[in-house]
C-alpha cells in the first residue's frame, strides 16, 4: 500500500477520532516537502557546487533551484547573489514517494538511530528534520562524494497547531523518539552521615 493510500484508508479515519474531528476535510495533510542543502563552499569551486546540485537531484528526482546570497559577507568570501545552496520542493506522488523512502529506508540506515527529535516543531504545523550527511541515502554513490553535506527536510503540512502536526506525521510512520525524563535530575541526592 502506497502513503497516500495509507493516508486515506488508516489515516483519516484514526486521526478524526484522536483530533476529535467531525469533518474529513479538516484532518491535517501534508502539503508539500523542501528539501534544502547549503552549498556555500562550492562558490569557489564550480565543479563542486554542480555535484551537490547533481546528488540534490538524485535524491528527489527532481531538479533543484539554485539559491542566491541576498547580501554580502565579506568574512565568508561571499558576494551578493553569488549562488550557495540549492532546495527543492516536492508536491504530490512525489511527495508521498520521498516520505516514504525517508521512513522506511533512508532513517532507518542512520547508525545509532533512536527516533526523530518531537522538537523539531514550529508551532505552526510544520516539521523540520536536519541529516547530518547525505550518504544514508540508497541513490548516493559512497565513491562519487567529495564532501559529506548536511541537508534540512521541512514538511509543511495544513495542520494548526504542532499535536495535531506530530499526530499526522506519526500515523504517516514517522518514528519519533521517546521523551524521557530521567537525565539525572530525578534522582534522589545522597547525603553525607
Amino acid at each position: 500500500m502506497s502513503l497516500k493510500e495509507k493516508y486515506q484508508k488508516e489515516a483519516i479515519p484514526a486521526l478524526t477520532k484522536e483530533l476529535g474531528i467531525k469533518n474529513a476535510y479538516e484532518v491535517p495533510r501534508l502539503l508539500k516537502v523542501v528539501v534544502n542543502v547549503g552549498l556555500g563552499d562550492g562558490a569557489q569551486n564550480a565543479k563542486t557546487f554542480d555535484l551537490g546540485v547533481a546528488e540534490l537531484q538524485s535524491i528527489t528526482g527532481q531538479k533543484p533551484m539554485v539559491t542566491r546570497a541576498k547580501k554580502s559577507i565579506a568574512g565568508f568570501k561571499i558576494r551578493q547573489n553569488m549562488p550557495i545552496g540549492a532546495k527543492v520542493t516536492l508536491r504530490g506522488q512525489r511527495m508521498y514517494d520521498f516520505i516514504s523512502k525517508l521512513t522506511g529506508i533512508v532513517l532507518p540506515r542512520i547508525r545509532d538511530f533512536r527516533g526523530i527529535s518531537p522538537k523539531g516543531f514550529d508551532g505552526r504545523g510544520n516539521y523540520n528534520l536536519g541529516l547530518k550527511d547525505q550518504l544514508v541515502f540508497p541513490e548516493i554513490n559512497y565513491d562519487m562524494v567529495q564532501r559529506v553535506r548536511g541537508l534540512n527536510i521541512t514538511i509543511v503540512t495544513s495542520a494548526t497547531n504542532d499535536m495535531a502536526a506530530k499526530a499526522l506525521l506519526t500515523q504517516l510512520g514517522f518514528p519519533f523518539a521517546k521523551s524521557s525524563k530521567a537525565g539525572g535530575q530525578d534522582m534522589p541526592h545522597q547525603q553525607a552521615s
